[in-house]
């Protein structure tokens, strides 16, 4: 595996087990380790848990059993981004990225920097007065990652937040999160927990790819030796393209096990 920045474990799971009144088991026994600095993607089929590792992470739910252990600032936010960029429609872009600010009960005046350095870390610097129905799918979604990005997060949690769009543009902001993760402002990288059911999507963007299968479990792990920056041309390499055939086949494997009797 790439080594991350920092060699402390930031987020963990021992354990732990999700049921749903009804009995319903979203994961079983999910036990998972993030380093500080990491890239990590959850790969695998609808239903086996990926959404619920996440939710768990960022303390919107607990679990039924195990443990979480989070070596953060207790204020600290998660910079959570989900598969619909959840914009405020009647809201301009700015108006929606000050929202966590606002939130924690911070002056107009003191948001206007961190605002505007948000909208020109994703490109959307001449959009701040536009509202959400005038911007493409891509636009939305950089507008949904400069609101996460305004707290200065240490740790990101992404919920499948480019799989509604085209190949062309999710690419482009495959590039894009990586830098935000890479050249955060304290000079360290920051910890990513990205969901996705992309192959090409996971081994592009992780330092490690965990494949889960139903009912909630991790039934494998591939280390992406690669170093950062990754640019388009890593897309195109040989090892790229062994990669994610072992990725390929891990899903495979996973999504075997996890087929009903």
């Amino acid at each position: 595996m790439t080594e991350p920045a920092e060699h402390r474990t930031l987020l963990s799971l021992a354990h732990v087990r999700r049921e749903f009144p009804g009995g319903r088991v979203a994961l079983a026994d999910v036990s998972l380790a993030i380093a500080a600095g990491e890239f990590v993607s959850l790969l695998g089929a609808s239903g086996c848990g990926k959404s619920t590792v996440l939710r768990l992470m960022s303390g919107l739910d607990a679990p039924t059993s195990g443990t979480i252990a989070r070596d953060l600032p207790p204020a600290a936010i998660p910079g959570y981004v989900f598969q619909d960029a959840a914009l405020m429609p009647w809201a301009s872009v700015r108006r929606n990225v000050e929202l966590p600010l606002r939130l924690r009960g911070e002056r107009p005046a003191s948001m206007r920097e961190p605002v505007d350095a948000a909208l020109r870390a994703v490109g959307l610097a001449d959009s701040a007065d536009a509202l959400p129905r005038e911007l493409s799918g891509g636009m939305r979604m950089r507008a949904s990652l400069a609101r996460a990005l305004v707290t200065a997060p240490k740790l990101w949690l992404l919920d499948e937040p480019f799989g509604a769009l085209d190949e062309i543009t999710r690419f482009a902001l495959n590039q894009t999160l990586l830098a935000l993760c890479q050249s955060p402002d304290n000079g360290k990288p920051a910890t990513a927990v990205f969901v996705t059911h992309s192959v090409y999507e996971a081994v592009f963007l992780s330092q490690r790819v965990v494949v889960m299968a139903r009912p909630g479990r991790i039934v494998d792990e591939i280390a992406i030796a690669v170093p950062y920056p990754r640019d388009a041309g890593f897309r195109s390499t040989p090892l790229f393209a062994d990669l994610c055939a072992r990725v390929s086949d891990a899903l495979q494997r996973a999504s075997a096990a996890g087929a009903p009797a």
